[in-house]
């Protein structure tokens, strides 16, 4: 005969226990709820509305979405965000973790110590400041350090930001100059929670260090690598300071370096079109998901492959 187990009972959502609790999260949930949903929810009102030098608009349902999606600078800016931020996380990941891997298979301590701290100076710095430095770093002239050097080799002066052939690669240079030490670091970190078991296993079968690292390390930091890639997609996707300091607000050159960040911000605050500068945030807010759950679904496929 089966024995009738009690039922557990729930759980009060408000008990005499609770409320010290609740008291000193108070001040957290209404900053969320102040200056994080509160604004969403304010900002998708606002797209649907047509606004002009007030945040007061009149209703128009959904033509500010119309206008933006049929703006060929929009596209043109989406475009240039991706081209940008592919390259930049792609570079940025595989050459952080090669990087890394070098780095911790440094035989002694002093020497990784070094280096993890000279990759790791560039991230210290405000993206101000390595935005100015890489002015003059690239600065069209033959006085620019890079063009004096190349001009060693008898190649011409390049418009590293004021040719549109280069200035989005010369963008992604100076963003990996900037993230490569952080991520470094990250990987660095995860490679201490490898398994050394591993590695004597496959050194007895006669993997070399090549194979090792292919077949072990790659494999089991996995999950890092893709945790590192969603997250720089998404810190691509709102590239706005470098861009702005450099290009202006016009994105220059010929708006290369344009941005949906920016374009954002020319609507919303050079032409106080707030409507459709909401609107246009929504549409990148859509993009950024869409791109993070395809990321997502490809990584939970390899892993149950």
């Amino acid at each position: 005969m089966a024995v009738k187990q009690s039922a557990v009972p729930k759980k009060k959502l408000f008990t005499s226990k609770d409320w010290a609790g609740y008291v000193f999260s108070a001040p957290l949930l209404i900053g969320i709820l102040g200056f994080a949903i509160y604004p969403m929810v304010a900002a998708f009102i606002m797209s649907f509305q047509k606004t002009s030098n007030s945040l007061v608009g009149e209703w128009v349902g959904i033509s500010n979405y119309v206008y933006v999606l049929t703006d060929q600078i929009f596209w043109q800016s989406i475009y240039n965000t991706f081209y940008m931020g592919i390259l930049s996380v792609v570079l940025g990941v595989i050459l952080s973790f090669v990087l890394a891997s070098l780095i911790y298979n440094v035989p002694s301590s002093k020497w990784r110590n070094f280096f993890k701290g000279v990759y790791f100076l560039p991230n210290v710095v405000s993206l101000v400041a390595t935005s100015i430095l890489f002015t003059f770093l690239f600065n069209p002239g033959k006085e620019g350090l890079l063009n004096f050097f190349i001009g060693l080799f008898g190649f011409d002066p390049i418009g590293w930001f004021t040719d549109p052939t280069y200035s989005r690669f010369s963008i992604v240079l100076m963003t990996l100059w900037g993230m490569l030490g952080y991520n470094t670091i990250i990987f660095i970190a995860s490679l201490t929670s490898v398994p050394r078991d591993l590695y004597e296993a496959a050194e007895i079968d006669g993997a070399n260090w090549f194979k090792k690292w292919f077949y072990i390390t790659v494999p089991y930091l996995k999950p890092i690598i893709m945790f590192m890639v969603i997250i720089g997609t998404i810190n691509a996707m709102k590239r706005f300071t470098d861009v702005w300091l450099i290009g202006g607000t016009a994105g220059n050159p010929a708006g290369s370096l344009m941005t949906a960040v920016l374009y954002i911000y020319r609507n919303g605050f050079l032409s106080s079109q707030m409507g459709i500068a909401t609107a246009a945030s929504y549409i990148l807010f859509m993009f950024i998901l869409v791109l993070t759950i395809v990321l997502l679904i490809s990584n939970r496929k390899n892993n149950f492959d």
